[in-house]
């Protein structure tokens, strides 16, 4: 379960987890805190706060020829672009440093990111095995713009990338220029656009008036694909393998550091 659907939003599991384990946190250091629980809270939000700019700009360092083209895409945290685990060392850096003059609040704070560390990891192992419960690319095939059927299966051998749009989503929209450079970039890897319940003429007028110049667009009519996501929101991108195994997905809009970032194990899974 990469995802958690709430009403009409569909939320990163690895999102909600670090939120809890930062409430976790924080109810710790309120409670341990005592008389001084304003001063501990607010040393955790000061840490909190270099965590998450430096899970943001460990990203973005790691990434940086593809934000380099765009550098206005830094800010767009929308993308989903962090590496949490210096996000973490960041943070707990920062804490022990301001603790030094400040012995009093040393085990309220501790205790306080001790715990919500410990909640993150466990929830992180929890989320990785569970991703290893892999699907299979589904034995479903899907008219193509020329109205022929095209069986998913018939992209197995090669690392496959199943993006789920729509016309009338925005997000989808701003999304296809960077798959199609990705598709033009990467002729070992199938990109396959499975558009969710429009008509091959509204979708050949999209394509035509965006000038956009994509194989494997095929038509799931009924929506057949939000069943192997789980969800109904897009854009939804899943990531498989060379054999169909489902190794990745990615709710929302991808960014080039954020789509290659998810392309580079495919690539060097099949590179072996």
């Amino acid at each position: 379960m990469s995802h958690v659907q709430l009403g009409p939003l569909s939320l990163p599991a690895a999102f909600l987890l670090t939120v809890a384990s930062a409430a976790l946190g924080l109810f710790i250091g309120r409670r341990l805190g005592r008389e001084r629980a304003a001063d501990a809270e607010a040393l955790l939000l000061k840490a909190l706060l270099v965590a998450v700019v430096a899970a943001r700009l460990a990203f973005v360092w790691q990434f940086r020829e593809a934000y380099l083209a765009r550098p206005w895409d830094i800010l767009d945290i929308r993308d989903g672009g962090w590496e949490p685990q210096v996000g973490a060392i960041a943070g707990w850096l920062a804490a022990l440093l301001w603790l030094r003059p400040r012995g009093s609040l040393r085990r309220p704070v501790i205790a306080a990111m001790g715990g919500a560390t410990a909640l993150w990891v466990a929830g992180s192992v929890g989320l990785a095995v569970q991703s290893h419960q892999q699907a299979q690319l589904p034995d479903w095939s899907f008219a193509g713009l020329d109205g022929e059927a095209v069986a998913l299966r018939s992209f197995e051998g090669r690392p496959t990338v199943v993006n789920l749009w729509a016309t009338w989503c925005g997000p989808c929209r701003r999304e296809m220029p960077v798959l199609q450079q990705a598709q033009a970039a990467h002729p070992g890897v199938h990109f396959v656009f499975l558009n969710q319940g429009e008509s091959a003429d509204k979708v050949k007028r999209f394509l035509g008036s965006e000038q956009l110049r994509l194989h494997n667009v095929l038509l799931d009519a009924k929506g057949r694909a939000s069943t192997l996501a789980g969800h109904r929101s897009l854009p939804t991108t899943l990531f498989f393998d060379a054999q169909g195994r489902l190794v990745g997905s990615r709710v929302g809009e991808l960014s080039r550091a954020t789509l290659g970032q998810r392309l580079a194990p495919l690539l060097a899974g099949d590179a072996r």
